[in-house]
């Protein structure tokens, strides 16, 4: 927690020795002292602290500031009389004198600027609020707003590409629990925003606050302003508070409370339009607005709780599923002592990977197919029966199969084949420490079924490890993976848990799951529920921020910052969405490391070698014909120079075609911290392969048509795919 807005009572009970860590607070002050211990503060206490009885004895010696001098002293009740109880901690407050001698050399800093503008009233209304970063794409009217936050401190990433800068605000938000802040134009730059805005609505894990320029106020709405757009008529459908502020004054409370909605429940888009009239005008008042707390942490019925427990001591193939939301609640402890303490198998989603670690023995990950198609009962954690659950559906799941779910939407509940009796609305990080209390003596026992599951693994893992192994010329997808993992886990001086991947593409991104094993949560982004390609570079910006730069997705505040090196793995189609990104990352000197794993195609591609891509597809047939004509709509270039373009764009890259290529460009790579690093690997494409597309839900079958026919059933609209 972070404790440095807070006062020294609370800081001191949290620095309270663990075995003597206090569970309740009784304040006994001295008269001088009394007002400074607000309600404010004993509430933060309660909330935390529940149970053991302890003193705090406030000793002031100033009358004006109760503070100055003061010395907290946190000792253990005993029965004994109070001052002959050993202190646990005493916390001396600096007097104004001593806070001088302090400040002594920090003085020469300049000054906080003063508000002027609305420009710099937003910019302080971020810094009010904790932020420390943000992304996007500065023109009129929006850089005086991010000229006024880089004066204050905050840093400003200018992106190329003003998609890639709202994926990597969402992503921000993701990893760090907070929701991450897009700066954009009006007008394009708002419609532009939009594949951010839809990518964190869908994923429901990806706060964002979209700050936006707009039209003057007095601009009518038929005048034809300069980039005028109804954007919160436009946003309002697709956001959980869209708003343009009823005056410049109204600024910093509209902010903050677009950014409270971003993240309190589920996590979403809050959206302020910025009108060029606010920005550039002169407030009559300044409104001060606080840091927005952290949501509340909501137990579960009891009653449900009760029953969910009864299912899963009942069931005989009992399975855990855990969801992206699961990491993004923070809910890796709590998850890691209920699957230890209860046995019971678990299946992580592609982001619910490391919420506990790949190589856990409870892990199905590499027997997906036969967990689903055998469990009985199932405990959705966080994660949602979407397409990428095949919506719980018997053609992928055991048919009668109880599914129970925990998730902070209400509104999720109860829908598709949950069962309504088994769901739970409430945090994860109440409700499955309550889980556990009902499942004290319980754990699940070795079965014929734990034992199919088992066998399946090993079947599966033999296949994967036996397609790793195998040197291939040219390079193929396993063998390119394995040697890549080899080699950075090798070179990293924690080895894999200080590495983060981010992946995208179609084959690219689906094999590298399972090679890239993950031991720590959010270790690991890919194209998400939504299945979005061009998130990649700007998904990679935002984990070097989040985890090297301003550290806020450390595992907590007590922990110090671990350096992580960010990998990203890139289908050389997935690539082209963001590619200029390289630029941002060479102007910013992320030491970032982008495998392009090159195929020619997206799926795959049309030729090996380059006299068969020119002949069958270019240079024409006998009758003098163009063939050009009959390029499949996969084809991409033959062996596209990406390592060139990275060369021109600040960064260093090397051209692959063989396995000592790839190890030595891998070393050389890890090596290079001055900016981004592109290894372009030549794989081999798959001509003649059959696409298929395993994600296409086929319902509970098909239905017939009055002719005869049949016709796939869809039975769930897009929007529904969440998480």
């Amino acid at each position: 927690m972070d404790t440095s807005s807070v006062s020294p009572i609370v800081c001191g009970l949290f620095q309270t020795p663990d075995h003597a860590r206090p569970t309740s607070v009784t304040a006994v002050t001295k008269r001088n002292c009394d007002s400074e211990i607000s309600r404010q503060e004993h509430l933060i206490a309660a909330s935390i602290l529940i149970t053991v009885q302890n003193i705090v004895n406030i000793e002031a010696s100033a009358i004006k500031n109760p503070w100055a001098g003061c010395k907290v002293i946190v000792r253990q009740k005993l029965k004994t009389n109070l001052t002959s109880s050993p202190p646990l901690l005493t916390y001396p407050y600096p007097s104004l004198e001593e806070k001088r001698k302090t400040n002594k050399g920090r003085n020469d800093a300049p000054p906080t600027p003063p508000i002027h503008t609305g420009a710099q009233l937003i910019a302080h209304s971020l810094k009010s609020l904790d932020v420390l970063i943000i992304f996007g794409i500065v023109g009129i009217p929006v850089i005086e707003v991010a000229e006024a936050c880089l004066a204050l401190g905050i840093k400003f990433v200018s992106f190329r590409n003003e998609q890639a800068a709202s994926y990597a605000a969402s992503a921000y938000g993701y990893l760090t629990g907070r929701p991450g802040v897009y700066l954009v134009v009006g007008g394009p730059g708002v419609l532009h925003a939009m594949a951010g805005v839809g990518n964190s609505m869908v994923n429901a894990t990806y706060p964002l606050l979209l700050l936006a320029g707009g039209a003057e106020t007095s601009a009518g709405p038929t005048k034809g302003a300069f980039q005028q757009l109804d954007a919160v008529s436009l946003l309002a459908p697709h956001t959980k508070f869209a708003v343009r502020p009823p005056s410049l004054e109204d600024l910093p409370r509209s902010i903050r409370d677009a950014y409270r909605f971003a993240f309190y429940g589920r996590p979403g888009v809050g959206f302020v339009d910025l009108p060029a009239d606010y920005i550039q005008g002169v407030p009559k008042e300044v409104v001060q607005v606080e840091r927005v707390q952290e949501q509340p942490r909501i137990l579960g019925d009891e009653r449900r709780v009760m029953a969910v427990a009864e299912a899963l001591k009942r069931a005989e193939r009992p399975l855990v599923v855990i969801g992206k939301g699961a990491a993004y609640a923070r809910a890796e402890g709590v998850l890691r002592e209920f699957i230890d303490a209860t046995k019971i198998p678990f299946l992580p989603t592609p982001q619910g990977k490391g919420v506990l670690p790949d190589d856990h023995p409870l892990n199905t990950s590499s027997t997906r197919s036969a967990a689903l198609a055998g469990a009985d009962v199932v405990l959705l954690v966080g994660a949602r029966l979407n397409w990428m659950l095949h919506f719980g559906e018997s053609s992928k799941w055991s048919a009668g199969v109880r599914i129970a779910q925990i998730d902070i939407s209400p509104e999720e509940l109860d829908r598709g084949t949950t069962d309504p009796t088994l769901s739970i609305h409430g945090d994860i990080t109440s409700v499955i420490p309550q889980l556990k209390l009902h499942l004290a003596n319980y754990h699940h026992l070795s079965s014929p079924w734990s034992n199919t599951l088992s066998a399946s693994a090993t079947k599966n893992l033999a296949i994967a490890r036996a397609k790793a192994s195998t040197p291939t010329n040219p390079l193929t997808y396993h063998r390119t993976f394995a040697l890549i993992k080899s080699a950075l886990q090798s070179l990293s001086p924690g080895g894999a848990d200080n590495l983060v991947y981010i992946s995208e593409g179609a084959n690219t991104m689906d094999i590298s799951r399972s090679i890239f094993t993950v031991s720590q949560p959010r270790q690991r982004l890919d194209a998400g529920t939504y299945a979005t390609m061009g998130v990649g570079l700007g998904y990679t910006i935002a984990a070097e921020m989040a985890y090297n730069h301003t550290h806020q997705a450390t595992p907590s505040p007590s922990s110090p910052p671990i350096r992580k090196r960010i990998i990203s793995i890139e289908g050389d189609s997935a690539l082209g969405f963001s590619l200029p990104e390289i630029e941002t990352m060479s102007r910013y000197r992320l030491p970032i490391i982008i495998f392009v794993i090159n195929n020619g195609g997206v799926y795959h591609g049309i030729s090996d070698n380059t006299p068969s891509w020119g002949a069958d597809w270019w240079d024409g047939d006998k009758q003098g014909k163009r063939r050009d004509v009959l390029l499949t709509s996969t084809a991409l270039g033959f062996e596209t120079g990406y390592d060139v373009v990275a060369g021109r764009l600040g960064g260093r890259g090397w051209k692959v075609v063989d396995e000592e290529g790839l190890v030595r460009a891998v070393r050389e790579a890890w090596e290079h911290r001055d900016g981004p690093s592109v290894v372009n690997v030549i794989v081999a494409s798959g001509v003649g392969g059959k696409l298929e597309f395993g994600w296409l839900g086929k319902g509970r079958g098909r239905e017939k048509e009055k002719g005869g026919g049949e016709t796939p059933h869809n039975r769930y609209n897009a929007t529904y795919m969440c998480k």
